[in-house]
């Protein structure tokens, strides 16, 4: 299934969908009523309770999702710097708080070049604040909250 939005006029978005051999209306509406239509992805730990509450909120407010638990999936390195810049860096990308970050040895955690903080993420996929969250428009979040979904999937 495929999902194609056109603009019929100012601040109104139709959505359709592909079904085998036609296209169905399946929306109307706002841009920021669209994105809750539109396809999210959550990565995350399928046994990470906070991924497991975001999951639930999507859920329940009907948000089109999927979920990818990436240290079954690794992700690309080329993706997972792309998630640190919109992040705000390497630093605000990794839980700091995490059990397998404070184990690690001193000159583990002091790393200076992208490569070697792939490689260390390559290696320990959990360091990665969870859930982050991509949607269609390439805006990648980190975290969950009900106020902050609330506001990202634009729902009162």
């Amino acid at each position: 299934m495929s999902v194609a939005a056109t603009h019929a006029n100012v601040g109104t978005i139709h959505a359709l969908i592909y079904k085998p051999s036609r296209w169905i209306p399946a929306f109307a509406g706002t841009t920021t009523e669209l994105s809750r239509y539109a396809m999210t992805t959550l990565y995350g730990l399928s046994n990470c309770d906070t991924c497991r509450k975001a999951r639930k909120w999507l859920d329940r407010f009907g948000v089109a999702h999927t979920f990818i638990d990436y240290r079954d999936e690794r992700q690309p390195a080329d993706r997972i710097a792309a998630w640190s810049k919109q992040a705000g860096g390497w630093d605000a990308l990794i839980n700091k708080s995490s059990t397998t970050w404070r184990n690690l040895p001193p000159n583990r955690k002091t790393l200076g070049s992208d490569a070697e903080w792939q490689l260390l993420l390559k290696e320990y996929p959990q360091l990665i604040r969870r859930p982050v969250v991509v949607t269609d428009d390439g805006i990648v979040t980190q975290g969950f909250t009900d106020k902050g979904f609330k506001q990202r999937f634009g729902i009162a």
